[in-house]
Parts: C-alpha cells; structure tokens; sequence
C-alpha cells in the first residue's frame, strides 16, 4: 500500500522546492505564536509568557537554518509573497490538511493547535515529502532526498550555493542564538545538524522522549523541553522534570495560569470586518504594513543582504505595540477586542 505524500525527493529542483516549503512551513507557525504571546499579561502569567516566547524564537531559528539549507543548494528563499500569509484560517502548508492554522488568543484552542503543529511523530514513521502527518516525517523526507542526490551527483553540485548568502548568529527577546551556515554535506554535519535541531526542538530527541538534548536556561535543573511538551506542560499545569517520559505525562511542579491575565482577541481577525477609516481598521492596516516590512527585510536577508537580519529583528519588536494597541480595541460585541489580521501588503501598497 502506498504511504500518502512520500514521494521521493530525486531533483536539485525538487530539493529546492521542498526547501521552500520547509520556510512556508516554519513561517506559518510565527503569525499564531505571535498572537498568543501578545495576549499574554506577562506579570500575571510569566510561565505561559516565557514558554510561548521561547518557542518563537527558535521558530525563527528554524526559519533561518531551512533559508540556510535552501541558499546552499543553490536555491533562493522566497518570503516577501502572499502565500505566506494566506487568509486565517488555513491548513498547514503541504501538510495535514485537518490541521488549521488560526490566530487565536492564548488558550486551551491555541494550545491545542500548537499540539498538533508539534506533534511528533512516531519511531516508525515513514518519511513524508507533502501532506506530511507530522513535521518530522517531513523533514525526514528532505534529509533522505538530501543524501540520496549528494550519493547521485556528488556533493558540488548539490551544494552549490554562495556561502556568502549564509545567516550566522542573531538575537532575539526570550531566545535566539547560533543559525548553523551550510556549505556542504560535511557542514552537513552542518546540513543535517541543522535539520535534527529542527525536528529535535519540536519534537524531542530520538522522538522517545521530551527532552530536545539542550540544557533549559530558565530552568537550570533540568534538561530543556521540546515544543510539543512544552505547551503540554501549559495545557496539563505542571512541568515536567527528571525521570519523567511521554507515557508518564508531567510530574513535577504545578505551573498556574491566569486566564483573567489574557486579553479577549477575536478569533481570525481581518480588516474586513470593519469599515474604512475606522480606528480599528487604520490600527491593523498599520500592522500589516509593518509585518509586510519585516517579510521583505527577511527576504533581503536572506538573498545576499545579511545585515538586513538586524533591522527585521528591530521591526519585529515594533509589532508588539500596535499588536497590543489592537488588543486593546473593543470590537464592540462587549466580550472582544481586536487583534493583528496578519493580511499580506503587495509592494505597490506600502507606505
């Protein structure tokens, strides 16, 4: 019997495109992310606050090694587009069309679309190029592809990408850190490095436990918590600590949420719903602008323009305030405010 969505990975270009995708992929995580953190009181619920905010940052990592691993196969990373903002809600790209992507405020329907985002996927699990059930099928089906075309052509002319155009280290609020540069299949230690961290800090290591392999810098007792036992430990209420597996669930401390500690976002907002030159409206247009802004500093980033990397940090950190003037508004149904639409600028409409 065929397994859905494994085809194999047997072209440069094929490579190139599924590489492509892995940033569609990562990207597609960063808009919801954003939303839950922002709702998020961090005095009244420092926990949440911090996990979701670590998290984020090494989505952003993750984005960066996939953009990495694409320029070094020659590609070049595309994210100043529209379909990396599609209309909220909208399934996971290329992957399990059940999942659905939706802007929503921290919460147990956040943190049950964040489970099944991280999902990991089982020792057994065949590698999956598109519609993938879990993100570790998929990255499996690119590293197969990977070594199977360095085997077929040898590794110059897969790797045969500007090592210039390679992002090294950046910072970010809450996390951050190396982004390993991929040059060849020996930084393929490098390459596949690369694509272990991604799975591994999803997932966890060797998908049989929850830990990732890195040390917790919050929590120096303990080894760190992948992402999808991470925001379990938010959904159950208690940590995991040493000695703990997935079949045992957490045992350690209780982590208490305040859910009078987050604001009431509207579900998928989107300037639509509002009408021209209204208050809320001019508020998430702006956002957009700016959210528009940082894909194309990513994208110039990423294409031979390093230092670009710097000022889309730095806008970053300007989406914060108007996300959080949004959250602000009332929607006027007397249980809502507003929130950021994550809705795509084209060129020709920016500020």
């Amino acid at each position: 019997m065929d397994t859905p969505g494994a085809h194999a990975i047997d072209t440069i270009d094929d490579l190139r495109r599924h590489l492509q995708w892995a940033i569609e992929l990562e990207h597609a995580t960063i808009p919801p992310y954003l939303c839950a953190l922002y709702s998020l009181d961090p005095a009244r619920n420092p926990e949440a606050a911090q996990v979701v905010g670590t998290v984020l940052a090494e989505e952003m990592i993750h984005l960066a090694l996939a953009a990495n691993l694409l320029n070094a196969v020659g590609g070049s990373p595309k994210l100043d587009a529209p379909e990396l903002l599609p209309a909220y809600p909208h399934p996971l790209p290329h992957g399990d069309r059940s999942v659905h992507v939706h802007l929503v405020p921290f919460g147990p329907e956040a943190l049950d679309l964040f489970l099944r985002i991280e999902q990991p996927a089982s020792v057994d699990a065949p590698p999956q190029s598109d519609e993938y059930r879990t993100i570790g099928q998929f990255y499996a089906a690119i590293e197969a592809g990977l070594r199977t075309l360095c085997d077929q052509l040898g590794e110059e002319q897969v790797f045969s990408g500007d090592p210039a155009r390679q992002i090294g280290e950046f910072h970010l609020r809450g996390g951050g850190g190396e982004v390993l540069p991929v040059v060849d299949l020996k930084s393929a230690s490098a390459a596949l490095a690369a694509l272990a961290e991604i799975v591994e800090q999803g997932e966890g290591a060797a998908r049989t436990n929850v830990w990732d392999g890195d040390r917790d810098v919050f929590h120096p007792d303990r080894d760190e918590v992948a992402h999808y036992y991470r925001f379990q430990e938010l959904l159950l209420g208690r940590r995991y600590q040493t000695g703990d597996t997935p079949q045992s669930g957490p045992t350690g401390k209780e982590i208490a949420i305040d859910f009078d500690g987050v604001l009431p976002m509207r579900p998928n907002p989107r300037t639509a719903d509002y009408p021209e030159g209204s208050p809320i409206r001019v508020a998430q247009e702006e956002f957009n602008q700016t959210y528009s802004l940082v894909l194309y500093l990513l994208e110039q980033a990423f294409n031979g323009d390093p230092s670009q990397m710097q000022d889309a940090v730095g806008a970053m950190f300007g989406l914060r305030k108007q996300a959080l003037a949004l959250m602000k508004m009332p929607t006027g149904d007397g249980k809502t405010t507003a929130g950021p639409s994550f809705e795509y600028v084209p060129p020709e409409q920016r500020n």
